[in-house]
């Protein structure tokens, strides 16, 4: 089944099922009117039917006239979601679960017929084309493909075994708050230099875009990007080691596993 030949669900219309939907309309792989949003209150999303969505508060109506359905609910609410399209679930369905710390396993242990589950962690990036989507499936190869041809369309993927699935949320869906901190740092300290926020702001964006994208381009080792900065006695080996003295790296991998053993204990 071609996920462009289906109508979408995504179930569980907040920020990043919004984004999901947003992306892909952006990108213009479906039109928005073919993409239904469900959530329980609808006027958080009339602006989206207003621009052509899709939008229910019936999650069975939504799956019944889709292929592809996403599930984007927090842990906690899944089972009582599946319990409820359960009924309207047929083998022809495929299921992409976005759902932080559930595995495939734990979701196909509530569906009453046998459904393909693919996990996929996008980060909100996706809502601009610029998405880290980890894609796992134990199905087949195949679906893992088939699904990642959607999200390529959003930024860069990478097919991973379920069991990186955890750490592939903290690193990159997690990951994007933790770089957004960077960028906040940054800034303040472009102020206190005497820029003002909105041009601190815009140089330190920029740059870390420039940083991101070198890497990306050449596939270098950040060291050696470094090493190109840096010289003698000079202003960025000096801020550099004080940050390191300061604890810069153990602060921020110190933070990762912090996540990473949170998210292990999620349930």
């Amino acid at each position: 089944m071609n996920v462009l030949d289906q109508n979408i669900a995504i179930l569980g219309a907040g920020n990043l099922g919004i984004a999901i939907a947003q992306g892909i309309v952006e990108e213009e792989l479906k039109k928005a009117d073919e993409i239904y949003l469900t959530r329980r209150n609808l006027k958080h999303i009339d602006y989206l039917a207003k621009q052509g969505y899709l939008t229910v508060d019936d999650n069975k109506k939504a799956v019944e006239q889709s292929g592809y359905v996403f599930l984007c609910v927090q842990p906690k609410q899944l089972a009582t979601l599946i319990e409820e399209i359960n009924p309207v679930l047929t083998e022809k369905h495929v299921l992409v679960s976005v759902i932080t710390g559930v595995s495939i396993e734990e979701i196909k242990g509530l569906l009453k017929v046998s459904v393909p589950v693919v996990r996929a962690m996008p980060n909100t990036a996706i809502a601009i084309g610029e998405s880290m989507t980890c894609i796992a499936c134990n199905d087949s190869k195949e679906l893992a493909l088939t699904v990642q041809k959607v999200f390529n369309s959003l930024g860069q993927t990478l097919v991973i075994d379920e069991k990186l699935m955890q750490a592939a949320t903290v690193l990159g869906a997690s990951g994007i708050a933790f770089f957004m901190r960077f960028l906040r740092a940054a800034t303040q300290g472009g102020i206190q230099m005497g820029f003002h926020s909105d041009e601190a702001q815009l140089i330190a964006v920029q740059t870390a875009k420039g940083a991101a994208s070198l890497i990306l381009e050449n596939g270098n080792h950040p060291e050696v990007e470094i090493d190109k900065v840096t010289t003698p006695q000079g202003c960025t080996i000096a801020g550099l080691n004080e940050m390191e003295h300061q604890g810069l790296s153990s602060a921020l991998i110190k933070g990762l596993m912090v996540s990473y053993d949170k998210i292990k204990n999620i349930k």
